[in-house]
């Protein structure tokens, strides 16, 4: 099957883009890692203006309905420039509450007024970014709550990248949710915010190899370097189609199957930036180091390879 993306849905992913490129997203993720979230919601405010997150939202309580492709375009953009906060919890607590009809909360999410973080039985026990979130929802056994504050928080190996576990008790949402969907959605963005990182440390990688000069000529003229990022670039265009596939099918191994392969892809576009950057690569200065931390914790989000692969295997082509 011949799979062409629509000129509207191009449009969207160039005026993301766009939007991003003029926001400065690495000086907001260096403010957000900082304790400082204001740069990182006006850029938030800014992408609720696009109808990003209506796009998980059904149309009664402002949305447009969920539109999983539109959103993985969208989330790849998010991944190309480094996005900080819980972009795709957001997304995920806007499906959870679609389906209990908690449209107070709902509104502010799809308007961008409110930031949520979910925390669902079928994923890890921490949430990200509970400090900066304005809801915090926490699924146990089918039931959905409003968690009445965190513990500690943490920072994962990206800083970016902050974790507390939620206090329990707290106001009950709704009984009998949908986490299993919420949960694939998660996944599925999680996976297209990998193949933008990944898409990220090698355009850069790119330009920097170009740029620096060796015996001289630049790096990148070498047989080797090019060779590398050939490999990284088939890995990362591999994985794109099964991210806009599994958009389509939303079935448990089709999404399992592009989280395998972003993660994958990712992690070496991170080794392949790394080494080809050498000693520089390791340095705060440089803006690479945003993208390069984001490799780990991302290939562990909402669901590891191992899990991924299990489902792969298991040939589960059940619906979220």
């Amino acid at each position: 099957m011949r799979f062409l993306l629509t000129d509207e849905q191009r449009a969207f992913a160039a005026s993301l883009d766009a939007l991003l490129t003029s926001g400065d997203v690495p000086a907001a993720a260096r403010a957000w890692a900082a304790g400082d979230r204001d740069p990182g919601r006006a850029l938030w405010a800014r992408l609720a203006e696009t109808g990003l997150f209506a796009l998980a939202a059904d149309e009664e309580y402002g949305g447009v309905g969920l539109r999983p492709l539109e959103l993985a375009l969208g989330f790849v953009e998010l991944g190309r420039h480094g996005m900080p906060g819980p972009v795709v919890e957001t997304a995920a607590a806007a499906v959870l509450l679609g389906g209990v009809g908690a449209g107070r909360v709902l509104a502010g999410l799809v308007g961008g007024e409110t930031v949520a973080t979910v925390v669902l039985s079928a994923g890890g026990r921490y949430a990200l970014d509970a400090d900066a979130a304005d809801v915090v929802l926490v699924e146990s056994a089918g039931v959905l709550r409003v968690a009445p504050g965190h513990g500690p928080v943490r920072v994962s190996s990206d800083p970016v990248r902050r974790l507390a576990v939620p206090v329990g008790g707290g106001e009950v949402l709704a009984s009998g949710v949908d986490a299993d969907a919420a949960a694939l959605l998660a996944r599925l963005l999680t996976a297209a915010q990998s193949l933008g990182v990944g898409l990220a440390l090698l355009e850069r990688t790119v330009a920097y190899v170009t740029q620096r000069v060796q015996f001289g000529v630049p790096v990148g003229s070498f047989q080797a370097v090019k060779h590398r990022l050939a490999d990284t670039l088939v890995g990362l265009e591999f994985a794109r189609p099964l991210v806009y596939g599994a958009a389509l099918t939303l079935t448990a191994r089709d999404v399992a199957a592009a989280k395998v392969a972003t993660s994958e892809a990712v992690y070496a576009a991170a080794g392949a930036a790394l080494q080809l950057h050498g000693a520089v690569g390791y340095t705060e200065e440089l803006d690479l180091a945003l993208w390069l931390r984001k490799a780990r914790p991302l290939r562990g989000a909402w669901g590891t390879p191992a899990a991924c692969r299990e489902l792969v295997l298991a040939g589960d082509t059940s619906r979220g």
